[in-house]
């Protein structure tokens, strides 16, 4: 799991997952900073549009005009410069056959993930 400590939505699938008895890692964004290549692979699995969130107080202080300017192209580095705008929880859940990305936390999804 990736995200922010002190994120609410975080510490409720943090809380999820411990009384479901499902073992995981934590890194913290704020002191373990994504790099562009992994926003890249992440982005690619999710799209860049869910990746980013837009209802944090990070991505409203940014100017306007470089809010229109986000896009595919530029939205990896946009993260990587402030990790607060990345969409909390990020779960990768790897399995035998395949590796998913999760982003955000929704009880009745986790239930059908676990």
């Amino acid at each position: 799991m990736h995200g922010i400590s002190n994120c609410d939505t975080v510490k409720k699938a943090k809380k999820w997952l411990t009384d479901a008895g499902i073992e995981f890692n934590f890194r913290d964004y704020k002191k373990q900073p994504p790099s562009v290549i992994e926003l890249e692979g992440w982005a690619h699995q999710v799209g860049w549009e869910l990746l980013l969130n837009k209802r944090g107080t990070t991505w409203r202080k940014l100017p306007a005009a470089q809010q229109d300017a986000v896009n595919e192209a530029t939205i990896c580095e946009l993260l990587a410069a402030h990790p607060s705008m990345i969409k909390r929880p990020l779960m990768i859940v790897q399995n035998e056959q395949h590796v998913r990305t999760v982003v955000g936390f929704q009880a009745d999804q986790y239930a059908t993930i676990f």
